[in-house]
């Protein structure tokens, strides 16, 4: 999502409090933050909080959340939708601590 210079700043914030979900329909987590690319104007990746535990280590639902890349993003409206690899990130069963989530 390019930043228009003739849009309005509060516009993108409305993207905060959204539900992220996969375009499987499984919940991902909440939009807290985003982050952006100053120098091109672009927003970079969605930081999320509130997130599904069935995806996400423990360690990692313990933290303040996480940052997915904004090139996951396939739709924006009510909700928002990225790609199914965030359910590829901890397999079923998986106990291994050492997943990496998102860059």
């Amino acid at each position: 999502m390019a930043v228009d210079r003739e849009t309005p700043p509060s516009e993108i914030t409305t993207l905060v409090g959204r539900e992220v979900y996969s375009n499987n329909g499984v919940f991902v987590g909440e939009i807290e933050d985003l982050r952006l690319d100053l120098s091109t104007e672009n927003v970079t990746g969605l930081a999320l909080h509130q997130l599904n535990g069935e995806l996400f280590d423990q360690e990692i639902n313990q933290s303040r959340g996480v940052i997915v890349p904004y090139r996951w993003v396939q739709a924006v409206g009510d909700i928002v939708i990225i790609n199914g690899i965030i359910e590829q990130l901890k397999q079923p069963g998986s106990d291994d601590s050492d997943d990496e989530v998102v860059a």
